[in-house]
């Protein structure tokens, strides 16, 4: 570059905000690491630490974090604090709505009711103007505030407003939140929702040393102040009882903080400031020998598992599920199955090829992430803890409902049959029929399991792993049960070993016996031995046996309607059976919206189109229906998820092989 062109430059600065956003969208992401595994405890931070992690002091409560402690020695109140900063932009609007809706839910004050948001000046908080405020947010606070003497304190509620009272005075504005207290657990605690925002309308930044540990310490403190110090006998009774617990406790973060290089030497146990836990410490590394944990060699000299801490975690992960499943069970005798990747293979249950069963109890193994789980009464006789993919709701499973679970990472059964129906790389629903027929199927049997067929083709060509060439026919990839395999891993956002789950039918067992429509027990007595309730099952073990008991019920109901017969023992099903029940039951959910709306009801036949608005989605014995209404008549049609967030908007819905496929029109009129 000459001199000349030297003297010509100017620096250019881009518009400003832009790099600043870049920026406090990455302190965004660092605060939220860090509050995601602010499972924070007062024993589990060195003296110190406030300040020494890169960026631990940007944003507000950076300087009051690192005084909070202050004052707080070995006997201080324990609080421990979950928190998690929220992309509302990526998290989507709904979003605050379906947290509040989850920490408000039914089951959790004092008297298993629902819960009851609170906010700074109220006892009863407005949810929906809380939300209304916030929807332009670009992020969210959620903490989880649980006081480890949480039953003493007795006014959960009046000590968080004096808690977040001395947040706002270290960070130096006022906050806008609200709350919920949850009393429906062997530790009562509090969830907090705070909005991103301080009092000036701009983004709240709060420093992520502040979230880690400067919180926390605020509620040992307050605690501490309302309850007082915790006694030299609370601490050794605590400690005492930590002995023998299959869990990461406080004695294990002892041995690691003092071991060197995963080994304690006399020495190590011999230091002044253990001198009054040297016998508890020791009590407890011999509990972690017998546990395979932990090796004494020479005497004296203990060396530390390197898989100590995260086989701990998991048993003790393992210890709260299974106390779960028998609080579900009832005290009924169960052999207990456990679905969960997250523990260790030396704990973990094989997960089973398929799972049929009734929905016992549900609930969050993560509240602070709404991850929920369900335990299932299972046809095998067994109860199961499945816990439910990241995206899985638990509205869309009533207890008593029966669903299905089966293994993302493994193929489907139904991508495997129809490879096994695929000549020349082709799939034709027709051909499919016939071999059935041939194999002995019945034709309404038959006609089911190709629509099933169809459903998971339409699928898999939306995902552009098939292709549809004419009505019936479609080209098959020869791969298909492994693109088949990642393309429901990737949808369900699960980990390896996770369960998809199914609902199969809504209502439960003894509901579907007499009632009108194509229910779980009828597709049973369809597949007879090769159903799910099939010589297999226990004759009189939980769901199984009831299951059994059911199919007997259903099939002397069938008889009663003309539906079925009895001849020399057997109960022989009339054709078509599951399209007649499918049919009287929407004729009869169309007659009621005919004689509340006056609007005729045009039924679809394959191939036919209805366009209208969809007005509400009706949930039948036979499954779920929309309701497509153009003004004058209106239409039922299968429902899909795919239609969840399109209430009240214009669908063209067209029916291919019992299948709905949708298109959305845009509206028009003014602003369009």
């Amino acid at each position: 570059m000459s001199r000349k062109d030297e003297d010509r430059f100017r620096p250019e600065p881009g518009k400003p905000g832009r790099s600043g956003e870049r920026f406090i969208s990455k302190v965004l992401q660092q605060a939220g690491k860090a509050g995601a595994k602010a499972l924070s405890k007062p024993w589990a931070r060195a003296p110190g630490m406030a300040g020494q992690q890169p960026g631990a002091r940007l944003g507000r409560g950076h300087v009051a974090a690192r005084f909070a402690s202050l004052g707080l020695g070995a006997k201080a109140r324990r609080v421990a604090i979950k928190a998690r900063l929220v992309n509302l932009s990526k998290a989507g609007a709904r979003s605050t709505g379906t947290h509040l809706r989850y920490i408000e839910r039914e089951g959790v004050n004092r008297q298993g009711g629902p819960g009851q948001a609170y906010g700074p000046a109220s006892d009863a908080a407005d949810l929906d103007a809380f939300r209304e405020r916030g929807q332009d947010d670009r992020h969210q606070f959620r903490f989880i505030v649980s006081p480890e003497d949480a039953e003493q304190l007795h006014d959960l509620r009046t000590y968080t407003r004096h808690l977040m009272q001395r947040m706002e005075a270290d960070l130096g504005t006022r906050l806008d939140w609200v709350a919920v207290d949850h009393w429906n657990t062997d530790n009562p605690h509090t969830h907090l929702v705070l909005r991103g925002k301080d009092e000036r309308g701009k983004d709240l930044i709060i420093a992520r040393d502040y979230i880690a540990h400067g919180m926390r310490e605020r509620a040992a403190a307050l605690a501490t102040e309302w309850l007082g110090p915790r006694t030299e006998l609370e601490i050794r009774q605590a400690q005492v009882r930590e002995i023998t617990q299959e869990r990461w406790t406080s004695l294990d973060r002892t041995l690691q903080r003092e071991a060197t290089e995963g080994q304690l030497t006399p020495a190590a146990l011999a230091r002044p400031h253990l001198q009054s836990q040297r016998q508890l410490l020791v009590g407890r590394l011999q509990q972690l020998q017998r546990m395979d944990l932990a090796s004494e060699s020479p005497p004296g000299t203990w060396t530390l598992e390197p898989t100590a801490e995260p086989t701990l975690r998991a048993l003790g992960d393992r210890g709260d599920i299974i106390r779960t499943m028998q609080r579900a069970m009832g005290g009924q005798q169960r052999e207990l199955a456990i679905h969960t990747s997250g523990l260790t293979p030396r704990q973990t249950d094989p997960v089973r090829p398929t799972i049929v069963g009734r929905v016992a109890a549900k609930g969050l193994a993560d509240e602070l992430y709404e991850k929920g789980y369900l335990i299932i009464d299972g046809t095998d006789g067994k109860a199961h803890y499945v816990p439910l993919p990241a995206r899985a709701e638990l509205e869309q499973f009533p207890l008593g409902a029966i669903v299905e679970a089966n293994p993302l990472d493994a193929p489907r059964a139904v991508d495997r049959r129809i490879s096994e129906q695929t000549q020349a790389g082709l799939y034709r629903s027709d051909q499919h029929l016939d071999a059935l027929q041939r194999q002995g199927h019945g034709e309404s049997e038959a006609a089911e399991q190709v629509k099933t067929h169809l459903r998971r083709l339409e699928a898999l060509r939306r995902a552009g792993i098939v292709e549809r060439l004419a009505e019936g026919v479609w080209r098959v990839p020869s791969d298909l049960s492994e693109l088949g395999r990642q393309f429901d891993a990737q949808g369900q956002g699960g980990p390896s070993g996770a369960l998809s789950v199914t609902l199969k039918c809504h209502l439960p067992l003894q509901q579907q016996t007499r009632v009108i429509g194509a229910t779980w027990l009828d597709q049973q007595l369809i597949n007879g031995e090769r159903g799910a309730v099939g010589a297999s099952a226990p004759a009189n073990l939980g769901f199984g046996g009831e299951a059994k008991a059911a199919l007997r019920q259903r099939a002397a109901f069938l008889v009663e309607q003309g539906l079925a017969e009895i001849q020399g023992g057997r109960t022989l099903l009339a054709r078509n059976l599951l399209a007649t029940l499918r049919n009287r039951d929407l004729a009869a959910a169309a007659q009621r919206i005919v004689s509340e709306t006056g609007r005729a009801h045009r039924r679809l036949a394959d191939g036919q189109s209805a366009r209208g608005v969809f007005r509400e989605a009706l949930q039948l014995a036979s499954g779920r229906y929309a309701v497509v209404d153009d003004g004058v008549g209106f239409s039922l049609v299968p429902w899909r998820p795919v239609l969840e967030s399109r209430l009240g908007q214009q669908v063209t819905a067209t029916m291919r092989g019992g299948i709905a496929n949708f298109e959305w029109q845009r509206s028009r009129g003014l602003g369009h």
